[in-house]
């Protein structure tokens, strides 16, 4: 073995998953930068390094040293410290403020942060706030690098120290010593794998109940993701016994010991649920039973004279069937209100809430998400909230309305309710009177919910409570090919793809997948931005079957961003970088910022010396520090499953036999369903053919309506 020393430089590569990273330094004796590769994902620019390893010839980047061990200080010349502190190593200190300190204490720069750190207030820009967050924030990485050095020593994935040290604190690697599988169950972003790829470096038992306990978490964790609120019990045990490689005379014990100790619950004669599923599908099928059972105030006041009132008044004739799901509504506890696009959902929706205000009915609106409430209020006149905001959800108390503080409303409407999952409908209806009337509006057609449960499907299948579905396609919306072709697609027939000049639905004919990709660039950048003057970043969705591929969303958004928004302005978190103006998701449910999967927005600002930055959704401000990234991810584009619930001027969706496993009907129907204005479908027509000819969703293991028609 070798050793080299030197100043890193610039650090060219990191990769966040495995830590492996090319950094450049400067060494004596040395005329050029020096490239080293290795496990390196600790060190910092300007770091002083002692590197232990071998030079090696790589064919593409020349002569590079491996390193297999290395040691850091921190850095004596003034140069290098301002290197140091600028590379966002401590919040509160970027570029800026760094030449600022260093200027001011120069080769005493290191030892003023570390133990006079209340001098930085004499420095120019630095205040009390800031000086108090680089205290802590430097305290703070001298702890992260112990648990990063750590993790690295057992051959794991740096990427996640910030968060296990959040998480802990000082206790990180004591807490990893003891039971690394309790990372999997409080740390989001850690999976099962991770987990035992440190429990095996650490010695931790095979056949240890830990390691099984958490490999079944694991599995009905990942088939909850797929929307199953159970699995089988033969299910369990299979997909256990792939990852965990053990035989099933050790998984059933297991099982059963989990079983006595209720983490997981046993339900019929086969049905193994993790408790949050359980207790949601019993309460859920509980709630709507004891709402059917409630009284009906407005049965007896009800006439339909009040429906020929409403239409002299909005010079509307409604017909038959609207007219039955108005009077349905005014005469049930619980209904559902479903039919495709262009069939009038809307117009009954508000006929009925016209109807319950002619009564003098308390009506609250409520939806998924934000996009679709801000549609809902938009349509109606009235205000629409999120679920979440209706139930005065604030972490971490949870949703102040519940069964002890009741909505105070006589009719509840919740538009797409497919979009719906089992917790968050148990969560709802524990806050809703028994004899408050609930109205759920939706097209049980499209994909069903992100999360577990297919609910509104599974309340229509039971039976039990009225069901109206709209099926006449009304004459103004026939001369929209979104919806003739989106109505052609959920009745199985293949789609007419000749739009003329004034049509709104386009099909572009193209097999090879780089070509489709070029022609989205060329789409969003200039033809379709141009032509119906729109915004490439606000008005024009990319919309795909799936993330992965050359025509998926994650590299049609690697594309996009650098055509559409090349800035500088940007933050660098694992591999993507996230500049000013770009377009973003969130992916993961916080409810301390008030922000749940699936919502979009805009980056507004981003702060270089705080490593933060601020994202707007629909109006409100929300703040992130770099390591909260991982929550956020690109949406030039992004996959049909993750638009449920929203309308875009402009849709362009990439059909290709690339996509193969994800040709559905369900998802071609929602994905052509999504555009209010133009729909651009680009591909090949055997793909949208496929497509069309699959009508094999894939099951949900729910128990919804079994349990809700036993309860009749």
């Amino acid at each position: 073995m070798e050793y080299l020393s030197g100043i890193v430089e610039r650090i060219t590569y990191n990769n966040e998953e495995n830590g492996f990273s090319v950094i450049k330094i400067k060494s004596r004796g040395f005329p050029d930068l020096v490239a080293a590769v290795g496990n390196l994902a600790a060190v910092n620019v300007g770091a002083v390094v002692k590197l232990k390893g071998e030079w090696k010839y790589d064919s593409k980047f020349g002569k590079q040293f491996s390193v297999v061990d290395y040691q850091e200080t921190v850095p004596a010349t003034v140069a290098g410290i301002e290197k140091y502190l600028g590379s966002g190593l401590i919040k509160g200190i970027g570029p800026v403020n760094a030449r600022r300190i260093v200027n001011c204490f120069r080769e005493d720069t290191i030892r003023i942060i570390e133990e006079e750190p209340d001098k930085l207030v004499n420095v120019e820009g630095i205040g009390p706030k800031r000086v108090t967050m680089i205290k802590k924030a430097w305290q703070e990485q001298k702890e992260i690098k112990n648990v990063m050095l750590f993790l690295q020593s057992n051959g794991v994935s740096t990427a996640y120290a910030v968060k296990i040290f959040k998480t802990y604190g000082n206790d990180s690697i004591n807490t990893v010593k003891t039971n690394p599988y309790k990372l999997a169950d409080d740390i989001w972003g850690i999976g099962f794998k991770t987990a035992d790829k440190i429990a095996r470096q650490l010695g931790f038992d095979k056949n240890s109940y830990e390691r099984c306990r958490s490999g079944i978490i694991f599995v009905l964790n990942e088939l909850s993701n797929d929307g199953h609120c159970y699995a089988e019990r033969e299910q369990l045990i299979t997909e256990a016994q792939k990852i965990l490689e053990l035989d099933t005379d050790i998984l059933n014990p297991t099982i059963e010991k989990m079983i006595e100790e209720k983490s997981i619950i046993p339900d019929a004669v086969n049905a193994i649920f993790l408790p949050p599923f359980y207790y949601s599908e019993i309460g859920t099928a509980r709630r709507i039973r004891d709402i059917l059972s409630g009284q009906c105030m407005f049965r007896s006041v009800f006439s339909e004279g009040i429906i020929e009132k409403l239409e002299r008044e909005c010079g509307i004739k409604y017909d038959d069937v609207q007219a039955d799901a108005i009077k349905t509504a005014a005469r049930s506890k619980f209904m559902v209100l479903t039919g495709g696009p262009g069939t009038g959902k809307t117009t009954t929706t508000l006929a009925v809430i016209k109807v319950f205000e002619k009564l003098g009915a308390r009506v609250l609106l409520a939806a998924p998400t934000g996009r679709a409430a801000k549609r809902m209020s938009e349509t109606t006149g009235m205000e629409a909230k999120t679920i979440h905001r209706l139930l005065e959800f604030k972490p971490p108390e949870g949703y102040k309305k519940n069964e002890d503080s009741l909505l105070e409303c006589d009719v509840l409407i919740i538009d797409e309710t497919s979009m719906v999952d089992i917790i968050l409908m148990y969560n709802l209806l524990k806050a809703v009177s028994d004899n408050t009337i609930v109205i759920l509006v939706g097209d049980v057609d499209q994909l069903p919910s992100v999360g577990a449960g297919n609910v509104l499907k599974d309340i229509i299948d039971s039976g039990i409570v009225s069901v109206i579905k709209l099926t006449r396609i009304f004459r103004q919306a026939q001369g929209s090919a979104i919806i003739t072709n989106a109505h052609k697609i959920n009745k199985g027939e293949f789609p007419n793809l000749n739009g003329g000049r004034n049509s709104d639905f386009f099909f572009i004919q193209e097999e090879d997948p780089v070509k489709v990709v070029e022609t989205i660039k060329d789409l969003c950048a200039k033809r379709l931005s141009k032509h119906y003057n729109a915004s490439p970043i606000n008005d024009i969705q990319i919309l795909c079957p799936m993330q992965r591929g050359e025509t998926g969303a994650h590299n049609l958004n690697t594309v996009l961003q650098e055509t559409l928004n090349p800035t500088d302005i940007s933050l660098k978190y694992g591999g993507t970088q996230y500049r000013l103006n770009d377009k973003v998701m969130q992916i993961k449910n916080n409810y301390d910022k008030n922000v749940f999967n699936g919502d979009i927005g805009s980056i507004a600002s981003i702060d270089t010396e705080d490593r933060t930055l601020v994202i707007r959704f629909d109006g409100n401000d929300v703040e992130y520090d770099v390591t909260e990234l991982d929550e956020v991810v690109l949406a030039y584009a992004t996959t049909v499953h993750k638009s449920q619930g929203s309308e875009y001027r402009i849709v362009v969706a990439p059909f290709t036999m690339q996509h193969y496993m994800m040709l559905q009907r369900n998802l071609l129907y929602t994905c052509v369903t999504r555009a209010k204005k133009v729909f651009v479908l680009v591909g090949s027509r055997k793909a949208v053919g496929i497509a069309v000819g699959n009508n094999k969703t894939q099951k949900r293991n729910t128990m919804l309506a079994g349990r809700l028609s036993s309860l009749v």
